[in-house]
C-alpha cells in the first residue's frame, strides 16, 4: 500500500548554530528506513510526469520501485543509465522546479522527495559497490572534451558507455569544474565529486588536468592529434560587475573568485598562499544560489554579520527555497528591495599612491520598489528617490552572474558566439564548426548543473550519430 502521508520525510541536518561554524555537509541524508518510507509515497504513475520534468530523463518511478523493494543497487543502476553524476544531482539539482514540480503527490501535499532518494541511492552504491563499473570495449573512435564540469562529464560518460575513447581536458589542477571550485563543501563535499569522477575513469574516460584549451592546445590541434569530434563544456567563469564606483577597492570580490579561493585553494587556512582578507561584516550582492553559497561561506570564515542585498522581493529571489531557508536559519540578514550604487572606501591620507589601495568601509544602497513586468515576465525594480542608506561592511561580494570565458572563442576560427559571449549551437549541440559541439554554461551562461548535464548528453548522442 502507498504511504499517503502528505508531507515528505524531513531531511536530517546539522543544527544551524553548529553548522554555521564548520564546512561539513549540512544535510545528513536519509537512513535506509527513511528511504523506504519516502519511496512508499510514490504512486508509480503510468504516465510518469516526473520523468518529463527531468532534463536527463532519469526513469524515476522505476528507480523508486527498486528502493521500495530494498534493491538499492538496482535503483542505482537505473539512475546511472541516464545520469553520470547521481550523488551530485541528488544534492544540488533544483528538483522542486523540475521532476518534483510535476509529481502528482504535490497536488494535495508535498511531492515525493525524488532528489533525497537519488542522493540516498547514490551514496549507498558508493559505500557498498564502488568497483562495480568497468570499461566498455572500444569502438575505435576518439573524442576530446574541453572542461570537466557537469556538461563535460555527462558527455564523456555517455560516450564512454558506447565505447568511445574519451579524453577530458581540464584547465585547473583538479577535475570537476564548478562542482569543485564553485559549490561549497557544506553543500557538496568534494569527496563526492572525486567518487563520481573516479567512476567515469573506471569507464575508461581519461582526464588531463592543467591543460588550457586556447593556450596549451587549440581546438584545431586536438583534431590534428586524431580526435574526431570535440565537445566544449568550458563553463562560464568570467564574473560580471555592476560598474559602480568603488568596485576596485580592496575587499571587493566576485563571488567566483571568493568561492574558488575558499573551495579550491583553501584560502581560509592561515598558511594559504592566496588568503581571503579577514572580514567581520560582509554584503553579498545578488539573490541566486551562488549568492547564498558566498554568504554562507563568509559566515563560516568568521564574519559576524552577513547581508544578502537584492533589488527585488523574496517572491522574485531566484535561489532555491532550501538554500534560502538554510541561510536564514544560520542568521544571514536579507536586505530586499535594495540596490547598491557605490562601494565606500577609506584611504590613508599618507598614501599618495593609486587610490585603488583604499579599503572597503561600507556599501551605499538605494531602496527599490517593483514596477511593471519586463520582457522576461519579471517585475522591474525601480529606484525610490531620496532613499539612500549605507551598510557598515568591510567586504563586498558581487554575485550578479558570469559569462563564458572568451579564450576558446578568440582562438578558434569560425566559432560563432552570441552577444553575451555564449557559443551558438543548434538543437544537437553542434556549433558553426564541423564536428565541434558545445553545451552547458559555455552556451547558456550560468545555469544549473542538471541543465548542463542535459546539454552534454544531447551532444553525446549527436556525436555518436555523426561518427557511427
Amino acid at each position: 500500500m502507498p504511504n499517503m502521508d502528505p508531507k515528505k520525510n524531513p531531511m536530517p541536518t546539522q543544527s544551524p548554530g553548529v553548522r554555521a561554524h564548520n564546512f561539513e555537509e549540512v544535510a545528513l541524508g536519509y537512513s535506509p528506513d527513511t528511504a523506504l518510507q519516502e519511496a512508499a509515497r510514490c504512486l508509480n504513475c503510468k504516465n510518469m510526469p516526473c520523468v518529463a520534468g527531468c532534463p536527463v530523463n532519469v526513469q524515476i518511478p522505476q528507480f523508486i520501485q527498486k528502493v521500495k523493494e530494498g534493491d538499492f543497487e538496482g535503483a542505482y543502476q537505473i539512475i546511472s543509465e541516464s545520469s553520470s553524476l547521481p550523488a551530485v544531482c541528488g544534492r544540488v539539482c533544483p528538483q522542486e522546479n523540475q521532476c518534483e514540480r510535476k509529481c502528482v503527490r504535490g497536488i494535495k501535499g508535498e511531492p515525493v522527495g525524488i532528489g533525497r532518494l537519488e542522493r540516498f541511492v547514490a551514496d549507498w552504491h558508493n559505500d557498498h559497490n564502488p568497483d562495480s563499473v568497468s570499461p566498455v570495449e572500444s569502438n575505435g573512435h576518439r573524442v576530446a572534451v574541453v572542461g570537466s564540469g557537469p556538461s563535460g562529464l555527462a558527455c564523456a560518460g555517455d560516450l564512454a558507455k558506447k565505447g568511445y575513447e574519451v579524453t577530458v581536458f581540464e584547465a585547473l589542477h583538479v577535475p570537476g569544474g564548478v562542482l569543485v571550485y564553485g559549490i561549497p563543501e557544506f553543500r557538496l563535499p568534494k569527496q563526492i565529486v572525486r567518487k563520481e569522477v573516479e567512476t567515469l575513469k573506471k569507464l575508461g574516460v581519461k582526464i588531463e588536468t592543467n591543460v588550457v584549451i586556447g593556450k596549451t592546445l587549440t581546438v584545431d590541434e586536438l583534431f590534428e592529434m586524431g580526435y574526431e569530434a570535440v565537445f566544449i563544456g568550458s563553463g562560464a567563469g568570467l564574473p560580471r560587475f555592476m560598474g559602480i564606483p568603488g568596485e576596485s577597492l580592496k575587499g571587493v570580490y566576485s563571488a567566483n573568485e571568493y568561492l574558488t579561493r575558499s573551495n579550491l585553494m583553501k584560502a581560509y587556512r592561515s598558511d594559504s598562499a592566496t588568503p581571503i582578507q579577514s572580514a567581520k561584516r560582509v554584503a553579498v550582492v545578488g539573490g541566486g544560489n551562488v549568492a547564498m553559497d558566498a554568504a554562507r561561506t563568509a559566515l563560516r570564515l568568521g564574519a559576524e554579520k552577513v547581508y544578502i542585498v537584492y533589488r527585488r522581493s523574496m517572491d522574485e529571489l531566484p535561489a532555491r527555497k532550501e538554500e534560502v531557508e538554510h541561510a536564514m536559519e544560520e542568521g544571514i540578514e536579507f536586505r530586499l528591495l535594495c540596490n547598491p550604487n557605490e562601494v565606500l572606501g577609506y584611504f590613508n591620507p599618507d598614501d599618495k599612491r593609486d587610490p585603488k589601495n583604499g579599503t572597503v568601509i561600507g556599501l551605499r544602497c538605494v531602496r527599490m520598489e517593483l514596477g511593471e513586468e519586463d520582457s522576461t515576465g519579471r517585475r522591474s525594480a525601480v529606484e525610490i528617490p531620496d532613499s539612500q542608506f549605507d551598510l557598515d561592511v568591510d567586504c563586498v561580494i558581487m554575485s550578479i552572474g558570469t559569462s563564458p570565458n572568451p579564450l576558446i572563442k578568440s582562438t578558434t576560427d569560425g566559432l560563432k558566439v552570441n552577444q553575451k559571449g555564449g557559443i551558438v549551437v543548434d538543437e544537437r549541440g553542434l556549433t558553426s564548426r564541423p564536428n565541434v559541439y558545445a553545451g552547458g554554461d559555455a552556451v547558456t551562461g550560468a545555469a544549473t548543473v542538471i541543465l548542463a548535464m542535459g546539454a552534454g548528453k544531447t551532444a553525446a548522442k549527436a556525436i555518436d550519430e555523426a561518427l557511427t
